[in-house]
């Protein structure tokens, strides 16, 4: 049995409103910040006088509540270390860049699920405050909410053990109408790893019928993306470390990179965002050159948790507000830069006037 949670009727749109959401003057939490004109950052600011409302993005995967350890070092074989500390926060792929996207003052969409616990709960309050629509959320009784466990060391770099939960369990064999018209009304579609492989086609498959572009994330599990699946993304957005995995070829240098980006160009994906860590992140389309876009430095880095999250949400943000493909990396590595700098994957994601500033102070 699924129960949906459902927001005030002011965020709820009915179906026959679809794909036009609520139009951000009802939301604060979907305001639109306009800063003083710059050549960085003023056209990434939407007009409040715009009569048109934005296409939502529409993110559909996993929901998690992160269990954070702060430790020294990671433990070895067979040893037990002690932790400084230790908090439970809403996480989650998914939920990330749901979270991301609504921070963005974009509005954004969450079809996933949940389990009917605490844990739950704490998933659906955060996406809810981050101003996210949760109408097709669902709460499953056959499976508890997915969790993941965050060892975070000192340096900010972290490593993580996810327990799939109702993110893997109790999805129907068909995905629901309902939610497919949500998808189709979309501008731009978020896809993750954390959710089954056989979701992530008939979503793809939904949003290919209606002209709506997809981002997939390569994040999540180990084994080889489907080649159905493949076909029908048009961005694809792994990591290096993700991309050696998915190419079996080499990530150390930029020329491997590339190589390894033309290698998903003859598995079918003419775009390939690739997120470099340190090094910035690329942009591969099929027959161009690439686009590089160095980090913004930061004078602190706490926590990487939820950077690559929301770098893939925010260039999905200025993707489907129109931006040019330089425009796009650079609104995208402003809110990665940002996001380093909290603790927390959902409570480090930044607000769009925040990422405007920074681009302005470039």
């Amino acid at each position: 049995m699924k129960a949906l949670f459902n927001l005030p009727r002011t965020l709820t749109p009915s179906p026959q409103n679809l794909p036009s959401p609520p139009k951000p003057t009802k939301s604060p939490s979907h305001l639109s910040f306009s800063l003083p004109t710059s050549s960085s950052s003023s056209s990434l600011s939407s007009s409040p006088q715009d009569p048109t409302p934005p296409k939502p993005l529409v993110v559909v995967g996993s929901a998690n509540a992160d269990i954070y350890v702060e430790v020294d070092r990671l433990p070895r074989e067979g040893e037990t270390v002690s932790a400084r500390t230790g908090q439970t926060l809403a996480g989650g792929k998914g939920a990330n860049q749901a979270a991301c996207g609504g921070r963005l003052s974009h509005p954004t969409y969450f079809v996933g699920q949940i389990g009917e616990d605490a844990h739950g709960r704490l998933v659906a309050d955060a996406l809810r405050g981050g101003g996210v629509r949760l109408d097709r959320l669902s709460a499953v009784a056959g499976a508890p909410t997915g969790h993941a466990v965050v060892m975070l060391q000192p340096d900010g770099e972290n490593s993580i053990i996810i327990v799939g939960g109702a993110n893997m369990c109790c999805w129907p064999d068909e995905v629901s109408e309902e939610d497919l018209e949500v998808v189709r009304g979309a501008g731009i579609v978020l896809l993750q790893r954390e959710i089954p492989d056989a979701v992530n086609v008939q979503v793809a498959q939904a949003a290919r019928s209606a002209g709506v572009p997809v981002i997939l994330d390569a994040g999540g599990m180990e084994g080889p993306i489907p080649v159905e699946l493949l076909q029908l993304v048009d961005i694809l957005s792994p990591n290096e470390t993700e991309l050696a995995r998915l190419t079996g070829v080499q990530t150390e240098t930029f020329e491997q990179i590339s190589q390894a980006a033309a290698k998903c160009h003859q598995m079918g994906v003419k775009q390939v965002l690739v997120k470099l860590g340190e090094k910035g992140s690329a942009l591969f389309v099929d027959g161009e050159e690439p686009i590089r876009q160095p980090i913004i430095p930061t004078s602190k880095v706490l926590d990487t948790t939820g950077a690559g999250d929301t770098f893939t949400a925010a260039f999905a943000v200025a993707f489907v507000e129109g931006k040019p493909r330089k425009e796009c990396l650079r609104f995208a590595a402003a809110a990665a830069a940002l996001c380093v700098q909290v603790k927390g994957a959902i409570p480090s994601m930044p607000e769009r006037k925040a990422v405007l500033e920074l681009l302005q102070s470039q």
